[in-house]
Formats: C-alpha cells, sequence, structure tokens
C-alpha cells in the first residue's frame, strides 16, 4: 500500500489547529506509520513540495506570503482541506478587515504603541506585506474540504483523516459540522 503525502500549513491563525491535531494523542503513532508528512510547521522543510496527496491548512490568507503559500499548496495538491474557522471564514484573523485597510493595523501596532522608530515603513523587510484585507482560503484557492471549529475538535480531524487514508469520499454531517 502507497503512503499518503500529508501536508499541514500554517497561515494567518493561532496554531490551535496544529494543536488540536497533537491532540491526536495514540492516533498519531498510527497515521505515521500510513502516512509522510512532508511539509508542516512540525519539521523543517523549506519549500511545499510537489505531489502532495492531502493539504490541512490552518489560518486565514492575511499576507502576501500567504497568498503565495496557498496558490503553491493549491497547485500541489490533490486534495486541500481548510483546517479551522480561519481557514473556513478568516474568523478572528478578519477582524481586522473592520478597519477597511492594513494601514491601521500598521499604524496601530507600530505608531500608537511606542515602536521605537515611528514610521511604518521600517516594517518593509521585517514584515510581509499585509493584504488589505484578510480572506478564508476559497477566496482566493478551490477548497476541496472544510473542517470547521476554533479548532476544531481532534476526533473531527481524526475522521477526515481517517477517510482519506481509506481513500473515501470526506465528509462530516451533525455535531461535526459545528463553528467555534
Amino acid at each position: 500500500m502507497e503512503r499518503l503525502r500529508l501536508a499541514t500549513v500554517w497561515l494567518g491563525g493561532c496554531s490551535g489547529c496544529h494543536m488540536s491535531f497533537l491532540d491526536l494523542d495514540e492516533f498519531l503513532i498510527d497515521l505515521a506509520a500510513r502516512v509522510d508528512v512532508v511539509y508542516s510547521p512540525f519539521i523543517d522543510a523549506k519549500v511545499y513540495p510537489e505531489g502532495v496527496d492531502v493539504a490541512l491548512v490552518e489560518g486565514a490568507i492575511a499576507n502576501e506570503e500567504h497568498r503565495a503559500m496557498i496558490e503553491s499548496v493549491r497547485a500541489r495538491t490533490r486534495t486541500l482541506v481548510a483546517l479551522g474557522d480561519c481557514a473556513v471564514t478568516g474568523n478572528v484573523t478578519a477582524i481586522r478587515n473592520s478597519l477597511g485597510s492594513a494601514l491601521p493595523v500598521l499604524r496601530r501596532s507600530y505608531l500608537e504603541n511606542g515602536d521605537l522608530n515611528p514610521t511604518i515603513p521600517t516594517c518593509a523587510g521585517v514584515l510581509p506585506p499585509l493584504l488589505d484585507f484578510v480572506t478564508p482560503l476559497q477566496a482566493a484557492v478551490r477548497v476541496d474540504f472544510y473542517i470547521p471549529g476554533c479548532p476544531p475538535p481532534a476526533p473531527r480531524i481524526r475522521k477526515v483523516l481517517e477517510q482519506a487514508l481509506a481513500g473515501e469520499p470526506l465528509h462530516l454531517d451533525g455535531a461535526d459540522i459545528r463553528f467555534g
């Protein structure tokens, strides 16, 4: 049996979805016997690889690096899964959209909070350029499946991974289709 090539990606979010992934506990041992984790914040991969079977993508698209990353993930992945409410809806990460653009965020963060150098351009080269609006994944690329939750509970993630391992269509129902 061929091993599933699995990736996990962290965009604009809090890493809570990855913490829920780690909450799979003993199932992680079973998973390790059946998948190759080819990209993740848990490993030291620098470039997103070709030929990924399933990618669990946490977080919203908040900056230029996120947009480039999600485009690469989509181009190189068979099944892209939006993992958690930020990836699915923008959620908490998108709260800054109410400010109208990235500039008020930068002003608040770097000018009003005591930055030693009172010019926003000092962020150039330090921060990736912020997008004016944070968006969920499907605003930029085709998403194949959604796992809601903030964060999604480990049993919900496990259910989807077990379906992927069995070559079954991904699906959730009932209590598994819940946000927050």
